[in-house]
């Protein structure tokens, strides 16, 4: 699987990932050697809680790895009257006559509770290049439901 990540997206991540392993990494190592030094380690908080640490930064390592290495560089060549990332879109929902905005985003900085959605997720599939007024049919796993664009605009958070 591909993630579609803007340069921009996949600098961050390398910046996360060269921060953990050059200083996230070698601080862990630094908590387990004093926690060693305290003695008994089977009831060693400290010593339990830095394996803990260290497993999850690995965690993060190989994640952050993954996401680069898997990442296509996309770039959002969409004319200013089109939805494309780094957008602000307002949806009219058909059946509910709700109206919500969203901010277009690429995987990583996708956040549905801030209503940052990624160009993967499927109304992000659905509404990316078209234009305000188009309606669409957005299929989802909560089922298929229809979206009016009422209106795009450049940036915002």
């Amino acid at each position: 699987m591909n993630n579609y990540l803007t340069e921009e997206a996949i600098n961050k991540l390398k910046d996360e990932l060269e921060h953990r392993q050059n200083v996230v990494r070698f601080e862990i190592n630094d908590e387990l050697k004093e926690a060693r030094a305290q003695g008994d380690l089977s009831e060693n908080y400290e010593y339990k809680a830095a394996k803990t640490e260290r497993a999850r930064n690995n965690g993060r390592m190989h994640y952050l790895e993954k996401m680069i290495k898997t990442a296509v560089i996309i770039q959002d060549n969409t004319a200013d009257d089109q939805v494309g990332i780094g957008k602000t879109v307002i949806l009219k929902f058909i059946n509910s006559d709700e109206i919500d905005e969203f901010k277009i985003v690429t995987t990583i900085d996708a956040d549905p509770m801030n209503n940052k959605i990624s160009i993967e997720s499927p109304i992000g599939k659905a509404i990316y290049k078209h234009k305000a007024g188009e309606q669409l049919k957005i299929t989802s796993p909560q089922g298929e439901y229809y979206v009016i664009i009422d209106k795009i605009l450049k940036g915002g958070d």
